[in-house]
C-alpha cells in the first residue's frame, strides 16, 4: 500500500513560512490539500521542467519526474533546470538538486527512463492525484492518456510548443475544440479512434514558424519564453484543480 507522507511544517498559528503567501490567496486548508498531493510529470524538457518548479513552489508535496535525457548545451535557451554546471547531468538529477534547494521537504520520486508504450505497465498510475503530459513522442502522449484514463487519474497534456514566438497565444482547452496545432490534430485523431472522449490540453492557435535553418527539419526551433509559459500554465490547471 502507497503511503503518501504528510510535510506540511506548521508555522505558528499558519502555514510553514515559505508558503505564506500563497495561504493568503488559496486558504490554508488549500495549501495543505497540495501538500499531500501526489503529481507525476512526464518530460522535464522546456515545458515540464517549468511545469515541476511551479507545482514545487506552489507547496505540491510529492512528485514522480520521469526523463531518461542528460542536459545538453542546447537546453540553456529555454529549460529550466539546464545551467552551465548541470550540463552533461540527467535531467531528473538536475532536477533534484534545484528542486531541494527550494523546498527540502519536497518527496520526489525520480525515474531516469522515457516514457513508452513497451515500458507503460512498469508504473502504477494509481499512486498519482494527477499527472502531466510533457514528452514529445505521440506514441507516449497516446499511452500516457490511455493508462491515466484506465486509472481514473486526470491527466493534462502539453501540445506543441517548438517553432512559436507568442507567449499569450496558448489556451486551456478540450483537445476535441483545438485548431492550427498540429499536434493536437494528430492527437484529436489518435485518441478518438481509441475511445478517448475527453482530454485538457495546453495549446496555441499560433501557426508555427518554418525555423531559419533548414539543414536540420526535423529538430523544432524554440525560444526561452514560449515553452515556460506553457508549463506555468500546466501547472496552474494541476493545481487549480487539486484544490477546487
Amino acid at each position: 500500500m502507497y503511503i503518501m507522507k504528510v510535510i506540511l511544517r506548521l508555522w505558528g498559528d499558519g502555514v510553514q513560512e515559505m508558503f505564506e503567501r500563497t495561504a493568503r490567496l488559496i486558504g490554508t486548508e488549500a495549501v495543505i490539500r497540495l501538500q499531500n498531493a501526489h503529481v507525476a510529470v512526464f518530460g522535464l524538457g522546456g515545458v515540464g521542467g517549468a511545469v515541476a518548479e511551479a507545482l514545487c513552489r506552489a507547496g505540491v508535496g510529492a512528485l514522480s519526474l520521469f526523463d531518461g535525457d542528460n542536459i545538453a548545451e542546447s537546453n540553456l535557451n529555454r529549460q529550466i533546470f539546464a545551467t552551465t554546471d548541470t550540463i552533461g547531468m540527467k535531467k531528473v538529477y538536475a532536477a533534484e538538486k534545484r528542486l531541494c534547494s527550494i523546498n527540502p521537504d519536497i518527496k520526489l520520486n525520480l525515474y531516469d527512463v522515457f516514457y513508452t508504450p513497451e515500458n507503460s505497465n512498469e508504473f502504477d498510475f494509481s499512486h498519482y492525484d494527477y499527472i502531466v503530459d510533457a514528452v514529445d513522442m505521440v506514441t507516449a502522449k497516446i499511452e500516457l492518456v490511455l493508462r491515466a484514463n484506465e486509472a481514473g487519474v486526470p491527466i493534462i497534456s502539453s501540445m506543441g510548443t517548438g517553432n512559436k514566438m507568442d507567449a499569450t497565444a496558448f489556451e486551456v482547452s478540450d483537445i476535441f475544440k483545438t485548431s492550427v496545432c498540429p499536434l493536437a490534430r494528430v492527437m484529436r485523431k489518435e485518441i478518438k479512434d481509441r475511445g478517448i472522449k475527453k482530454l485538457k490540453v495546453v495549446y496555441s492557435k499560433e501557426e508555427p514558424k518554418l525555423p531559419l535553418q533548414t539543414d536540420d527539419k526535423r529538430t523544432p526551433a524554440s525560444i526561452s519564453f514560449v515553452p515556460n509559459a506553457a508549463g506555468l500554465i500546466l501547472a496552474g490547471e494541476v493545481v487549480k484543480d487539486i484544490i477546487d
